[in-house]
């Protein structure tokens, strides 16, 4: 080749990369329509999804719903939220973390759960116009009755857990022995339940307000089968050299059930699991009690916004380019170390 035509086909090489760069910001688009994330994270990046010719029944803090008739769409964007306040930056694959570890879990854990489908060759045909768009971002699940309490299980003392803690000496009301430091393994893990708030901050509640709220039985099923998936759960993790330090769990049942008689309608697994938008993830070889952890989560998006004293009230602050890589980065290697599959 002549060092004229190398020149030229460099000029036409870096014309396709500015071409590039243009689409992919404009795929950058915000959930309240406005301008799109800094060029770093736009590779990949979905912050609402548009399905044109499909109802869409809501917008929660990462996921989009949508109504298949029989069945609900739930679609993961990478939307990201800290303190239930949802970020204007979003992070790229995030959503695709989300369903891809979820769809693991259901399979490996064996517990009655909502998901239908993750493949969209066996979505209703509706949706094979966004097949890009919803590729590894989409779960077909059945429609549940949500029970309005997210079921919270520790393993660990940390976050909110530990500062209760030190105030009261007991979470959720459940006592716990003096003395404990920072990330301390508990004797037994613990159900520390809260309530599922439509907006702003979820609140503790203590067994007997659950009770109060389900009926004695169903809140005696909520709280032995969360602990049971926990402990399978992470006893699997450490296979794979992962701490579960704790995680949110929710469950339902189908519409019209009686919700109050676990022995003819048991509960069934629903949303997403043992995910890091609803777990601590934190690496087995690097744990030592008595100080916070490093960790496969979004600890480190929450611990930048920790540093800048924001009010964690709305509008939040934008994140710097290397917190949203260094993020990606992490949700990408928790799927990895825990699934040994490789990302793609």
């Amino acid at each position: 080749m002549s060092t004229q035509e190398k020149k030229s086909a460099r000029t036409v090489e870096k014309n396709r990369e500015k071409n590039l760069e243009k689409n992919r910001e404009k795929k950058g688009k915000s959930p309240g329509g406005g301008a799109g994330p800094p060029k770093t994270a736009a590779p990949e990046l979905l912050l609402r999804s548009e399905l044109e010719g499909v109802k869409l029944l809501g917008r929660g803090k990462v996921r989009d719903l949508y109504d298949l008739g029989e069945h609900l769409l739930v679609v993961a964007t990478d939307r990201i939220s800290a303190f239930d306040v949802v970020l204007p930056d979003g992070i790229p694959d995030k959503g695709k973390v989300l369903t891809r570890l979820s769809v693991f879990w259901f399979e490996m854990l064996g517990v009655p759960h909502h998901l239908v489908t993750s493949d969209l060759k066996r979505m209703p045909a509706v949706l094979a116009p966004h097949a890009r768009e919803l590729q590894d971002r989409a779960m077909l699940v059945r429609r549940l009755r949500v029970f309005p309490v997210e079921c919270v299980v520790r393993g660990y003392l940390a976050g909110s857990g530990f500062s209760e803690y030190r105030e009261r000496g007991s979470i959720s009301g459940v006592p716990l022995p003096p003395g404990l430091k920072e990330s301390d393994r508990l004797p037994e893990p613990i159900f520390t339940p809260t309530t599922k708030a439509a907006a702003g901050h979820d609140q503790p509640m203590t067994f007997t307000q659950v009770e109060e709220l389900l009926g004695p039985e169903r809140a005696a099923e909520l709280r032995e089968r969360s602990i049971a998936l926990y402990r399978k759960a992470a006893d699997y993790a450490l296979t794979r050299g992962i701490i579960i330090a704790d995680t949110k769990l929710e469950w339902g049942i189908p519409a019209g059930r009686n919700a109050g008689d676990p022995e003819t309608t048991p509960a069934v697994l629903a949303d997403e699991v043992l995910t890091p938008d609803s777990s601590r993830f934190w690496p087995e070889s690097e744990y030592h009690p008595g100080r916070s952890q490093p960790s496969f989560d979004k600890q480190y998006v929450r611990d930048y916004l920790i540093s800048l004293k924001w009010d964690r009230k709305p509008p939040a602050p934008r994140l710097p380019p290397e917190v949203i890589v260094r993020t990606a980065e992490k949700y990408r290697e928790i799927f990895r170390r825990l699934t040994g599959r490789s990302w793609s």
